[in-house]
């Protein structure tokens, strides 16, 4: 399918930080993709935690399971819009490289540690991750991706942090939208963490048809349609029925009303989008009551459940351990670590040493984390 005349392509792309060659047989949003699946940090993204630890059960997802999801939708949603696939893919890819271990708990955490030292964020972690952490190159550090890529990766950050991020920090100061294949990532993001935190809260009997029947008028109408069509299913087909329409109609809804909102702007180019006064891939108002009211209800029934209050406590104290650990005696880090430590504090003081610290702790997996704390520490009580 063609491209349309909205979409990122080589003719319109910014380019790279470092100058490179053309890539030859592949466009540029290809190669950004290549190089962040052969990147060290999409590699550990397997043993990272999205809600439950990797360690509680095979089934669960992971970071990198939730990234490839969201990729998945990504793609399909991009070439039914006429958007630049591989370059929705590659945000996808890299939209979580910069997770810290156990998920929203390690951020939280690792935030708190790094508040004094100028904070801590996944978005802007993970764009520090593909400018300058990854190691693979002799001519240029990080993996050199293009202005788009690097762009969508960035899905928010504060002024002062924009300030500080030259090009791709712009938008954040002068207004604008990034591109629509960035855009799409970040909704698709959501479609895939909300049905997937579904799945996964019901196969740890945090949730029940009956309880969400009750509390989400959305679930009600797919389980009602999946029983009308069906009859009586077994559970756990039945449960992978009813997310997997959950989750193609948001798909429609959000490829729907993207077009009628691209139609109604007029948008002809990537200047267009660029200069819109707001995002125009969107759900409609009626699927984004929806999906509210679902993210609300995992909150309450998943995300505060006491099984995962547990898990995520344990986290914030492995992650807090480590960080002030590193931080206040270096020496106990790889030679290799320690080495940017030390870079790092001599051209920032204490700021540059807690920076690379908490980059150390950041790329850590949680099994990693959790062998590094037991080795300084001794094993972690469970709340």
């Amino acid at each position: 399918m063609p491209l349309a005349a909205y979409a990122a392509r080589d003719d319109n792309c910014r380019g790279r930080r470092h100058p490179e060659p053309p890539p030859g047989d592949r466009t540029q949003h290809q190669r950004d993709r290549d190089r962040i699946i052969h990147c060290g940090a999409f590699r550990r993204l397997e043993y990272k935690t999205q809600v439950f630890v990797n360690h509680e059960g095979d089934m669960f997802r992971t970071r990198l399971t939730h990234t490839l999801e969201v990729a998945q939708i990504c793609r399909s949603l991009a070439r039914s819009l006429g958007l630049n696939e591989a370059l929705a893919e590659a945000i996808s890819l890299a939209h979580d490289l910069g997770h810290t271990p156990f998920g929203h708990a390690g951020q939280d955490a690792l935030n708190a540690c790094m508040t004094p030292h100028g904070g801590f964020e996944h978005n802007v972690q993970s764009l520090r991750t593909v400018d300058v952490l990854e190691q693979r190159y002799p001519g240029f550090p990080g993996i050199n991706l293009t202005f788009e890529t690097r762009e969508g990766i960035l899905k928010h950050c504060t002024r002062d942090i924009a300030a500080k991020l030259g090009d791709v920090g712009e938008r954040f100061l002068n207004g604008g939208q990034p591109t629509l294949e960035a855009q799409l990532t970040n909704l698709a993001d959501e479609i895939a963490y909300n049905s997937h935190d579904l799945d996964d809260g019901l196969r740890a009997g945090m949730l029940s048809f009956e309880l969400l029947c009750e509390e989400s008028a959305s679930f009600r109408d797919h389980y009602d349609a999946v029983r009308r069509d069906f009859g009586s299913l077994p559970g756990r087909v039945g449960q992978h029925e009813i997310i997997r329409r959950i989750i193609k109609a948001q798909i429609a809804d959000l490829r729907g009303t993207s077009a009628a909102r691209l139609a109604a702007a007029g948008v002809g180019s990537l200047q267009d989008v660029r200069s819109a006064t707001g995002p125009l891939i969107a759900f409609s108002d009626a699927m984004r009551a929806d999906n509210d009211q679902l993210k609300a209800l995992l909150n309450r029934r998943v995300y505060q459940h006491y099984r995962v209050r547990r898990m995520t406590s344990r986290a914030r104290r492995v992650v807090t351990d480590l960080f002030g650990a590193f931080l206040n005696d270096p020496l106990l880090l790889p030679p290799d670590t320690l080495e940017r430590v030390e870079q790092r504090e001599a051209q920032r003081g204490l700021r540059g040493r807690a920076r690379a610290v908490a980059d150390y702790v950041a790329g850590m997996t949680d099994r990693y984390a959790l062998a590094q704390h037991a080795a300084l520490f001794g094993s972690v009580p469970n709340p």
